[in-house]
């Protein structure tokens, strides 16, 4: 891995939109704390709520907390509540309606794409954009960062009922990633699944939308399981 200058990123406010609308706050999306090795790995998330880490108790507890601590990472959590390809995207605000310029502008080594899940309660009314989206999206941070290591991941979902649209949404992201030679990690929509809001074992927060710490650290877990089983690993 290149050699590093450590960035920071200054705490950002989110509006809740989508499945983002809840009443648990959400954790800051600061980098992680500089590490000891300055040419430890620089890798930015660019994902929703669910990389975010809202609901969690503190941003260490969210899957890309833990999952960069135990690799050495440094970590850039570009990620926000309510976004998708196309949802919240006109919303941001500026300096935020970009998140694909500001992650080219990180520099990372690896960039985790983590979206889709919010673009599902848009699908009826949008999903041409969703896919045309989801293509510029990640053809960008590939023209953008030719040496960074992408990792698409299939989108997250919450509930065991899941619209049709989940798996449609899905499959562009899949078929978007290789285009683009990145990685793809399937069945993250499912990692959930059995452990909703209305489930007697919930991994879920308060708010019923969200996972919990518990859930995190299953989101985690498999996480690290899928990254072990890339070629090459990560």
């Amino acid at each position: 891995m290149r050699a590093r200058r450590l960035l920071s990123l200054g705490v950002v406010a989110s509006l809740l939109a989508g499945l983002a609308a809840c009443s648990v706050p959400s954790p800051d999306t600061a980098p992680s704390a500089p590490v000891a090795d300055p040419d430890a790995p620089v890798v930015a998330f660019y994902g929703d709520s669910y990389t975010r880490g809202t609901g969690a108790s503190s941003t260490d507890k969210r899957w890309s907390s833990i999952v960069s601590a135990d690799r050495g990472w440094y970590e850039i959590n570009r990620s926000e509540n309510g976004l998708g390809f196309v949802n919240r995207r006109e919303a941001m605000g500026p300096g935020l309606d970009d998140i694909p310029a500001l992650i080219i502008d990180d520099d990372p080594d690896i960039v985790f794409v983590t979206m889709g899940l919010n673009d599902t309660f848009s699908y009826d009314r949008a999903a041409e954009r969703i896919r045309a989206a989801i293509d510029s999206d990640l053809q960008r941070l590939r023209d953008g960062l030719p040496e960074a290591r992408i990792v698409v991941v299939e989108p997250f979902w919450y509930t065991d009922d899941r619209p049709a649209s989940v798996d449609v949404i899905a499959g562009w992201v899949e078929a978007a990633a290789a285009r683009i030679g990145a990685d793809h990690i399937d069945g993250a929509s499912r990692w959930l699944e059995g452990h909703d809001a209305d489930s007697a074992e919930s991994w879920m927060a308060s708010d019923g939308l969200h996972p919990d710490d518990t859930g995190y650290a299953v989101m985690a877990e498999r996480m690290d399981a899928a990254l072990r089983d890339l070629d090459p690993p990560l």
